[in-house]
């Protein structure tokens, strides 16, 4: 008999199963009211049929859980309620731990594709956890019900966990809640009147089940804490209330934090205060691209009526400019300012000796919490020859004097479409190198398109689906190779530039020493705290992820300071519901909450409204007549869901809807605003108006013309 059979035959027997138990009529009764309304006679009944009640019940209880029926908490209740306390007790703890099990095999053997297909992103975590923890994370999960139970259950026959190991944690990690549950029963059985629901034995059952949940929270942080910190001696006094290793976006903002609320706080940095977006990011690239945009206006005046505008390039003197840029941004985050705020700043090498402890070339310093912010760095392929050649990043990019004439662009992420544009408008020949079908392959392909057109237009190569595997150096520079449609294809450059996004810093430091979890992505595994797996090492920025964005690692940085600083007395969860980017192409890719490729491939309906900025008066006048506004909504609602603006100042234009999101401002509302004439951000208004006309009431609509038909006579 094959597999698939003996599967159907058990299916079958669970189902008949099933059947009998609602033919039976028991799980009509299990429910708090029809408990009371049968306990006498169930009382009087388990009296006089002892055994014959333990058994039936213990074969009922494990056949409810088992088939991961309703009822387990209504069951629990009659059986502190029919059997006491004690007996009470031992019968739901072995009947539940059997039942669970019963249900992680049949998961296991008979349901494991279409479990996994149902419930794939919780199982995601799940599998996670299982792995890094095994049965702790289990234990865990038992002690506070976050997922539940009969879900535990089924979910964990989904993984290598052992049978036995699921049993033992299950049964120690629910008899807290047995014991909890079983009590509450035996008060219930002691109502006779109005006047014992005020009772100080039922009020205590039901306030120990109400803060159970917290006791089994406090206990497992507990738990945690003491197993990670096991190995080493906590100092009795701190030098610093916190430590913070990085001083870039999200580095700054903590130690900003906590100097204004007067913590005394270190701020460590070996290398230059402002991290990689003031040194090698967002400053300079933005100062080259508007370099670049001069250019690019002066060949294209004739659009504005000038008949021709003399231009001519000094790529050395754009790129002193672009250090000028960084030389009147710095003081902003220099070590001056810094130390004016009440900041400890301090240049150096740091390593995480202990939880606590943080040594800077030799000497060590102590603090109640750490903030780890260490940023990241460009990520470079392994690459065969890659070596060869003097290839540059968005790292080491900037101390280039002489203008590539021929340009390779490996990746066509933000970073890498920002440059490939801003080269080819200085006067590179770019060639701009994808692996994937399309330009920003986290955008709505429609994005996408734009902007693809718009490198054409330019002059830029675009080479889709076509994968770097060797660089080969060569008289001239070098040439690189990839596989494309299945054939090898080379192309030649001056300059090679890798533009794959960055990699979070995680080693030279003292995590891996200390077994700081690091996950699967590279980042450091952080909870919904900005914490660790060290509850007073907390983490923020691009080491964190999951967004590598200058404005989220600020926004991160809150939450992980005010975490350190107040912990274990307040706490605040980071949220990321409104998380806004842009791409400083041309035109601009500007994006928050969900996209319209993305609610199709998580079959989420909506309704999505596009507005063309071609239509858009400011826009036809400054030439920008291109692009849209894309909003989503709830079907039928006005509730924005997300929203894609492509043109220019999109990034700018985006902030409405970001607010909107933010602060629960639907469309209708958006409409009912003022915006100034002419100006672009009428577009996000014409949006709006575009969704109004789609969802007027049209019977209301049918009526007031016949209204007005009737007026005129």
């Amino acid at each position: 008999m094959s597999r698939t059979w003996i599967r159907w035959i058990i299916v079958a027997v669970l189902l008949l199963a099933a059947l009998a138990l609602w033919r039976s009529g028991l799980l009509a009764e299990l429910s708090l009211e029809g408990l009371k309304a049968r306990q006498e006679s169930l009382s009087s009944w388990v009296s006089a049929n002892h055994w014959i009640a333990l058994g039936g019940f213990f074969v009922a209880y494990v056949a409810v859980t088992g088939l991961s029926l309703p009822g387990a908490a209504i069951l629990t209740l009659a059986a502190g309620a029919l059997f006491g306390l004690v007996e009470g007790t031992i019968l739901v703890s072995f009947a539940s731990s059997i039942g669970a099990t019963l249900a992680f095999l049949v998961s296991r053997f008979v349901l494991r594709d279409s479990l996994r297909n149902k419930y794939g992103q919780r199982l995601k975590s799940f599998d996670e956890g299982i792995e890094r923890d095994g049965a702790y994370y289990l234990f865990t999960l038992r002690l506070v019900p976050a997922v539940p139970f009969f879900l535990v259950n089924l979910l964990a026959g989904l993984t290598a966990l052992k049978t036995g190991v699921f049993y033992l944690v299950s049964q120690i990690g629910m008899l807290p809640g047995t014991i909890a549950f079983v009590y509450a029963g035996t008060q219930l059985a002691k109502i006779e009147s109005l006047s014992d629901i005020l009772s100080p034995g039922l009020i205590g059952a039901f306030v120990l089940l109400g803060i159970l949940p917290l006791l089994m929270r406090w206990l497992t942080r507990w738990l945690s804490a003491r197993r990670v910190y096991a190995a080493y001696k906590r100092p009795s006094r701190f030098d610093f209330n916190m430590i913070v290793i990085g001083a870039g976006s999200a580095g700054l903002v903590s130690s900003y934090i906590a100097a204004a609320v007067k913590a005394k706080v270190a701020l460590i940095e070996r290398h230059q205060m402002g991290g990689d977006c003031l040194n090698t990011g967002c400053v300079p690239s933005k100062a080259l691209l508007r370099s670049a945009r001069l250019m690019a206006d002066a060949r294209n005046s004739e659009r504005y009526g000038i008949a021709k505008m003399n231009a001519e390039i000094d790529f050395a003197q754009v790129m002193e400019r672009v250090q000028e840029v960084i030389g009147k941004v710095a003081p902003h985050d220099s070590v001056e300012r810094y130390t004016g705020l009440g900041v400890d700043v301090i240049r150096g090498d740091a390593r995480i000796v202990s939880p606590w402890e943080v040594e800077v070339d030799g000497k060590r310093l102590t603090a109640r919490s750490l903030i780890i912010a260490t940023g990241a760095k460009a990520r470079v392929p392994e690459l065969e020859g890659l070596d060869s050649v003097d290839y540059r990043t968005s790292d080491t990019l900037w101390d280039i004097r002489e203008l590539p004439k021929r340009l390779v662009v490996i990746g066509g992420g933000p970073i890498g479409c920002e440059l490939s544009q801003a080269f080819a408008r200085l006067g590179s020949q770019v060639i701009q190198v994808q692996k994937s079908a399309n330009l920003l392959p986290r955008e709505d392909a429609d994005a996408s398109a734009l902007i693809e057109k718009r490198f054409a237009e330019e002059g830029i190569r675009v080479e889709p689906g076509c994968e770097a595997v060797r660089v080969e150096r060569t008289r001239d520079g070098g040439k690189l190779y990839c596989k494309q449609d299945g054939k090898e294809v080379s192309f030649e450059f001056d300059r090679l530039l890798v533009a794959l996004g960055r990699k979070p810093s995680v080693s030279g430091f003292g995590l891996e020493e200390l077994g700081v979890i690091i996950d699967k992505n590279g980042t450091v595994h952080a909870d919904a705290l900005m914490r660790t797996n060290y509850p007073n090492i907390l983490v923020a920025g691009d080491v964190a992820g999951p967004y590598q964005f200058t404005h989220v690692a600020s926004h991160q940085a809150w939450y992980a300071s005010v975490n350190a600083l107040l912990a274990p007395f307040w706490s605040f969860k980071a949220d990321y519901r409104v998380i806004p980017w842009a791409t400083f192409t041309d035109p601009e890719v500007a994006r928050v909450g969900l996209s319209e490729d993305e609610a199709k491939a998580k079959d989420i309906e909506v309704e999505v409204t596009k507005y063309g900025l071609d239509d858009l008066d400011r826009a036809i006048a400054d030439s920008a007549d291109h692009g849209y506004v894309k909003v989503l909504t709830a079907p039928g609602k006005d509730a924005i869901l997300g929203a894609t603006i492509v043109g220019e100042h999109a990034g700018d234009l985006l902030a409405e809807f970001v607010l909107a999101m933010k602060h629960g401002i639907g469309l209708n509302k958006l409409l009912g605003t003022i915006h100034i004439y002419p100006t672009m951000s009428e577009g996000n208004k014409a949006a709006a108006g575009v969704w109004k006309k789609a969802n007027a009431p049209q019977g209301l609509l049918r009526l007031a013309q016949r209204f007005f038909a009737w007026r005129r006579g």
